[in-house]
């Protein structure tokens, strides 16, 4: 499985650069770039600086591709 993101499509809700939301996570736009095309998984510290930024879960952000959320209620039984 591959982690995955939204990070451009939540960052563009409230129309923020790359460079002012790496900015506000304390990072560098390079960062943010590198996450968004998925050539860099962030540590847990910035994926939730990011989450607080965005206003979301980090669920809400970063998820595995394939995974399936029905998957993990059907695992609760």
């Amino acid at each position: 499985m591959e982690l995955r993101n939204r990070v451009k499509e939540l960052r563009a809700r409230y129309s923020l650069s790359q460079g002012e939301l790496g900015k506000l996570a304390d990072v560098s736009r390079q960062t943010i770039s590198l996450i968004e095309r998925g050539d860099y998984s962030p540590s847990i510290l910035l994926a939730l600086k990011i989450s607080k930024v965005l206003k979301v879960s980090v669920e809400d952000i970063f998820y595995l591709e394939g995974e399936n959320k029905n998957d993990d209620e059907n695992k609760k039984v």
